[in-house]
C-alpha cells in the first residue's frame, strides 16, 4: 500500500484526478457528498493523512488542533504565489486565525444551470426573470442538506447584503432577509416535488437525464455535466448566478475543495512535491481538467482550450467565482448551516411568516457563535 492515505468525495470531480495522480505515494478513499459537507473533521483527520474539505470546516479543525498549517511546510513566497494565481477567494477562504490550512485544489460556487433545449430564449440574468420563468413549473431550487440556507444567503448577496457583512452578530437585516425569503418562497412553492430531496449532484443528474427541470438558478457547479454522457444525457449549460438587477453583481456562495494535511501525517519531501505539482499551472490546466476536475487557477478558467472542451463552463461562470461570498469558518458554523437549512425548509413547507423565520434563523446563528469567534 502507498505510504500516505487521503480522503476525498465520491464524484468524478472529487476523485478521478487525485486517484490517477496518487500512484505509489498516495491512496485515496471516498466518502459521500453528505459526509463531505457534514462529517466531523477531527474524526477524519484522525484516520487520514490528507483530507479534502470545504472552507467552513476550518474553524472546527483548528479548534481541534487536527491540521498542519501550510506555513509549517511551504514558504511564504509559495503561498503568496498560489494566492495570486488562484481564482476568487479560493485560497483566502482557507486562511483562519492568521494562517492557511488547506491548498486550493478545486474551485466552485453556486451558479445557474440550464437545459438550453428546454428554454424558449436566453437564460435569465435577474431574480425577477427567474421568478417569471418559474410560472411554467420547470424551475427547481437546490434546497437539500445545507443548500436551502446557502441559496437564501446567495440571494441576499445579490440584493447587496452578504450574511454578517454589516454586523458580525446579525445574520441579515430584516429588509434584506424578508426580500430574499419572498424570492425563495415563490420558487419553492413552484418547484417540482421530486427535486426537493436532491443534493446538487442528484439535481444535475436529473437535469441531464430527464425533462423535468429546465433551470436551477443556484446550484454548485459541476463541470462534468457540461458535456453530455452518450447516449442518453443532455448537456447542462452553466451561467453566472442571478443578480438583483440587469448587469448587477451575481449573488453566490463559495464552495470548492482544499487539500488539508492532518496532524497525524509526517509529510515527506516527495509528498509536498506531489501537492505542489497538483497546484502547478500545467497540472491545473491539463491533468486536472482531463480528469473531470475543476481547477482553482485563474489561468485555467480563462484558457480557450479548457473552455472549448467543457462547454464554456469556466468563461460563463467566472464573474460568479470572483464575486463569491466566503462562508464563516468559526467552530460552530457547520452545525448552524445544517440546523438553519432544516429550519428554513420547515418554514417554507408550512409557509411560516417571514418575521418568524428570520427570528428563528437569527437565534440559531447567535447560539452557534457563543462565545463569539472569528468569522
Amino acid at each position: 500500500m502507498p505510504p500516505f492515505h487521503g480522503l476525498t468525495w465520491d464524484h468524478p470531480r472529487g476523485y478521478d484526478a487525485l486517484a490517477a495522480a496518487g500512484g505509489t505515494l498516495l491512496h485515496w478513499d471516498r466518502q459521500s457528498l453528505e459526509g463531505f459537507e457534514s462529517h466531523p473533521i477531527e474524526d477524519l483527520c484522525a484516520r487520514y493523512d490528507i483530507v479534502v474539505l470545504d472552507h467552513p470546516h476550518i474553524g472546527a479543525a483548528v479548534a481541534a488542533g487536527c491540521l498542519r498549517p501550510l506555513e509549517e511546510m511551504f514558504t511564504v513566497a509559495e503561498i503568496a504565489a498560489w494566492q495570486a494565481a488562484t481564482v476568487g477567494s479560493c485560497l483566502a477562504s482557507y486562511r483562519y486565525a492568521g494562517r492557511h490550512w488547506a491548498l486550493p485544489l478545486d474551485a466552485a460556487c453556486q451558479v445557474m444551470a440550464t437545459r438550453p433545449d428546454r428554454l424558449a430564449g436566453p437564460p435569465p440574468t435577474t431574480w425577477e426573470a427567474v421568478i417569471a420563468l418559474s410560472a411554467g413549473g420547470a424551475v427547481a431550487l437546490s434546497v437539500a442538506g445545507p443548500h436551502a440556507v446557502l441559496s437564501l444567503f446567495s440571494i441576499a448577496a445579490a440584493l447587496g447584503e452578504a450574511p454578517a457583512s454589516r454586523d458580525p452578530e446579525r445574520l441579515l437585516s430584516t429588509a434584506t432577509a424578508t426580500q430574499a425569503l419572498e424570492i425563495l418562497s415563490v420558487l419553492y412553492r413552484r418547484m417540482p416535488e421530486v427535486t426537493k430531496p436532491l443534493n446538487p449532484i442528484g439535481l444535475l443528474e436529473l437535469m441531464a437525464s430527464d425533462d423535468t427541470v429546465a433551470l436551477c438558478p443556484l446550484v454548485f457547479g459541476y463541470v462534468p455535466y457540461a458535456v453530455p454522457k452518450a447516449p442518453v444525457s443532455r448537456p447542462v449549460i452553466f451561467w453566472d448566478a442571478p443578480s438583483a438587477r440587469p448587469a448587477g453583481s451575481p449573488g453566490t456562495t463559495l464552495g470548492g475543495t482544499g487539500l488539508a494535511i492532518s496532524r497525524r501525517c509526517a509529510p515527506t519531501p516527495a509528498l509536498l512535491d506531489h501537492l505542489r505539482w497538483l497546484l502547478s499551472a500545467d497540472t491545473q490546466r491539463g491533468f486536472i481538467v482531463e480528469h473531470s476536475g475543476q481547477p482553482s487557477r485563474r489561468e485555467a478558467w480563462a484558457d480557450e482550450g479548457v473552455n472549448r472542451r467543457w462547454g464554456n463552463f469556466y468563461r460563463n461562470t467566472a464573474r460568479s467565482i470572483e464575486a463569491a461570498w466566503v462562508r464563516p469558518r468559526y467552530p460552530g458554523y457547520i452545525a448552524f448551516q445544517a440546523q438553519a437549512s432544516a429550519a428554513l425548509r420547515e418554514a417554507l413547507e408550512s409557509r411560516a411568516s417571514p418575521a418568524a423565520t428570520i427570528a428563528d434563523l437569527q437565534d440559531l446563528y447567535a447560539h452557534s457563535r457563543t462565545p463569539a469567534t472569528e468569522l
